[in-house]
């Protein structure tokens, strides 16, 4: 019996969604716990604090970079 597969015929860059349309972000304010539920981090104090540095390192583009 056959099984279906995917195309194989384009390149990577061809079937790729551009990493400009992957962002989730609405222009929204991000708060230490976004980063921290981004990183796949349970918030806890120490990880709050950790987020905090990180988005007064990286701001808002820190929640970019933790998502796909």
């Amino acid at each position: 019996m056959p099984t279906s597969q995917p195309d194989a015929s384009g390149s990577f860059e061809d079937r790729a969604t551009p990493d400009a349309l992957l962002h989730a972000r609405t222009g929204t304010k991000v708060s230490p716990e976004d980063v921290v539920l981004a990183s796949g981090k349970d918030i806890t104090p120490h990880n709050l604090e950790w987020a905090r540095r990180k988005l007064a390192a990286e701001g808002p583009a820190a929640l970019d970079k933790l998502l796909p």
